[in-house]
């Protein structure tokens, strides 16, 4: 039930959900979960881990913050961060909102080649900009946490690497009970930024064959590992499977930031995480991202194709 930025080129003939929702139509029978699988709307919420990123550069308190931020991504994948240096949160959801409210003639000028999943952010985007500053303390802190060398998670993600930008609009969705937002996967990247609406929940994540919402801190962005992640920290970082519910009442944006390795880099664990405890569970694997899409689109988790 997401409304992407933009469609892609190749269904500018089919409504969009937005088009949809406007019209007061009926949901489309593809909208629908198979065998009419009732949503649960009610889950408990996960406590995920708040890393404070101030702390966690600073020698006196780091410590701490790197065992929040361990536990966090062995335990559910993700934590959010605060005092990041990133101060214009409000004006990113602000321009999230305006763009989804221009004609859709106008944002169809925007839209995504049909086998892309977003944009690459641009060089002159402010947040563009920040990220990889943000991503470089977040690589060395993964690897401090798990006692590892700094650069050694970073130097596999590589020089190559590409950002993929995607904002995402959640119209009001009169069956909430039926229809997903975006369905049960896990990501494909290393590292995934997440600003979540400031308001309006909608993000679950799973453990254990349950289903925990995710609870939203206004000034806070949510990171979560992706499968390579998982891949190059042989096991220990878990790339959690998530979705996003509807909602009734309340329409809803975000935007996700997915950090990807350049095609020709080779992801594997790291050699020190492999031993006789912790023999190797994944293959060296390279351009995971059309592995990833080859896997999706047959219904299965795409790691499944790197594990040994």
């Amino acid at each position: 039930m997401a409304e992407p930025a933009p469609p892609s080129k190749t269904h500018l003939h089919q409504k969009t959900v937005q088009e949809l929702v406007l019209s007061g139509e009926e949901l489309p029978g593809n909208y629908i979960q198979k065998d009419r699988n009732v949503v649960d709307l009610d889950v408990p919420l996960v406590e995920i881990p708040v890393v404070d990123l101030g702390l966690l550069t600073s020698l006196s308190t780091s410590k701490e913050e790197l065992e929040k931020l361990q536990s966090g991504l062995s335990s559910w994948g993700c934590f959010q961060v605060i005092n990041h240096g990133i101060s214009f949160l409000d004006e990113i959801r602000d321009v999230m909102k305006q763009f989804f409210e221009l004609p859709m003639e106008e944002k169809r000028k925007y839209s995504r080649e049909a086998d892309g999943i977003g944009r690459k952010t641009g060089e002159g985007s402010s947040f563009g900009l920040k990220i990889p500053k943000l991503l470089e303390v977040i690589f060395k802190a993964m690897a401090k946490s798990l006692n590892l060398e700094d650069n050694c998670f970073l130097d596999q993600y590589g020089k190559e690497a590409t950002m993929i930008a995607r904002f995402n609009y959640y119209p009001k969705c009169p069956r909430p009970d039926l229809v997903l937002g975006i369905k049960p996967h896990a990501d494909g990247s290393v590292i995934t930024f997440l600003l979540q609406d400031k308001e309006v929940e909608g993000l679950q994540f799973q453990k254990d064959n349950q289903w925990f919402k995710v609870p939203i801190i206004p000034e806070a962005l949510l990171i979560n590992v992706g499968d390579q992640a998982e891949i190059m920290s042989n096991g220990i970082f878990k790339s959690p499977v998530h979705k996003v519910v509807t909602n009734s009442e309340r329409e809803r944006f975000s935007l996700a930031v997915f950090c990807v390795p350049g095609s020709n880099e080779e992801i594997g664990p790291v050699d020190t995480l492999v031993d006789e405890s912790r023999p190797r569970l994944y293959k060296t694997v390279k351009n995971y991202v059309d592995i990833y899409f080859q896997y999706y689109q047959l219904g299965k988790r795409p790691i499944e194709a790197a594990k040994i």
